[in-house]
């Protein structure tokens, strides 16, 4: 077994690194200027759908459900394209990169994300993240859930884990307590959702912006260590 680190810095993706949010009222747009109306609105009925059955986003499935729902409109599968082809390179919040690689001074990196086994990598490898963080890219379906074996492949003295999620980082504090240092980028619409913040007990440390962690150095990541 390797080495533990001393510190390991876990990022989210979505709405943590790149703002999907945009990705999604882009595609919500594309829908309705090319599509129509219906198509749209049955598209997105489905996509919430899946993802209340799934407990994670899943663009292409939503898609693959339309399709045989109505097996003779075939506009919709030019939708298919669009997705794998979207530039997300340019959905990066500003600074992200800097943030990344400024952390990374102190201990290794990792991307630890929820998603599908398509379009979630095909996301983290054309924004440009799958070679930031060297191919350290961890996708399940709960992360939360995966949290032994996230010990496994980023074995570390301390945790740093950033997401955009407060539910998440609860959870996540829950199962390595002092091991961890939690930081909520408050970005995205899980961010300012008042249920969600009422419902979670604050993190660690909260941020604005992503950016913000070209703030701290590295102690401020370890005050709350045991």
């Amino acid at each position: 077994m390797a080495e533990p680190a001393d510190l390991a810095f876990l990022f989210d993706v979505d709405n943590t690194l790149i703002d999907n949010d945009s990705i999604t009222r882009d595609l919500s747009d594309y829908l309705r200027r090319e599509h129509g109306a219906f198509p749209h609105d049955c598209y997105w009925l489905l996509f919430e759908d899946l993802r209340r059955e799934l407990g994670y986003a899943d663009y292409l499935g939503a898609l693959e459900r339309y399709r045989v729902k109505y097996m003779h409109d075939p506009r919709i599968l030019r939708m298919a394209n669009w997705l794998i082809d979207y530039p997300f390179k340019d959905r990066l919040f500003p600074g992200a990169v800097e943030a990344v690689k400024h952390v990374a001074q102190w201990g290794v990196t990792g991307i630890v994300s929820d998603g599908d086994a398509v379009f979630q990598p095909r996301k983290v490898l054309g924004s440009g993240l799958s070679d930031l963080f060297e191919r350290r890219v961890l996708i399940y379906i709960h992360k939360e859930d995966e949290l032994a074996y996230v010990e496994r492949i980023f074995p570390a003295r301390h945790y740093v884990m950033i997401d955009d999620k407060l539910r998440l980082l609860h959870a996540i504090k829950q199962y390595w307590g002092d091991r961890v240092t939690t930081v909520f980028p408050r970005q995205g619409h899980y961010a300012t959702d008042m249920h969600i913040l009422t419902e979670y007990p604050a993190a660690d440390l909260s941020i604005d912006h992503i950016a913000n962690l070209l703030r701290f150095d590295r102690d401020d990541f370890l005050r709350n260590r045991a």
